[in-house]
This record gives structure tokens, sequence and C-alpha cells, in this order.
């Protein structure tokens, strides 16, 4: 199983560090990640198995968006199932 992180928003200095870090500490392995900063925004696109994760993918998705809103960021995370279904029709 797999999650779609996507991050935007003005950047800053340790956004990956720290998305990464939510990740890691829920169990979560980053696979690939794409990044850019255009000006002053930044925009990562975050590819994470979640098949060894610690705690419910709803905690997960709740860390990631405190952690935006702590950040000024918008951060969402989506579960692979619903992220293909959505690119299907």
């Amino acid at each position: 199983m797999r999650a779609v992180v996507t991050v935007i928003g003005k950047d800053n200095v340790g956004i990956l560090h720290k998305v990464s870090g939510i990740c890691a500490e829920a169990g979560g392995n980053v696979i690939e990640v794409t990044q850019s900063v255009l000006q002053d925004m930044f925009a990562m696109i975050m590819l994470v198995d979640i098949t060894a994760l610690s705690c419910d993918f709803s905690e997960l998705v709740d860390k990631m968006t405190n952690l935006g809103t702590e950040l000024g960021l918008s951060i969402h995370t989506m579960h692979e199932d619903i992220f293909n279904s959505m690119h299907s029709i």
C-alpha cells in the first residue's frame, strides 16, 4: 500500500525534513520525491510506502494536515487506492 503526499506553499527551510520525519515516525517509507521551488513557492509530491505503518492511516493524514497548518502549507495525504480511483474515470 502506498500514499501520495502533496505539499504546496511558501518555501521555507526544512519542509522536506519535517514531512519525511512524520512519515518515518509513523513507520512509512518514502519511495520517491519530486520537488520544485518556483521563486518563493514550494511544490512537492511524495510517494510513501505505508505497508508497515505503526498507526492508522487517518492518524498519519491528521499529522500531515496539522503540520501544514503549523507551517502555513497545504499538505494533502491521499491513499493510493483513492488516487487511482480518481484517475481511472
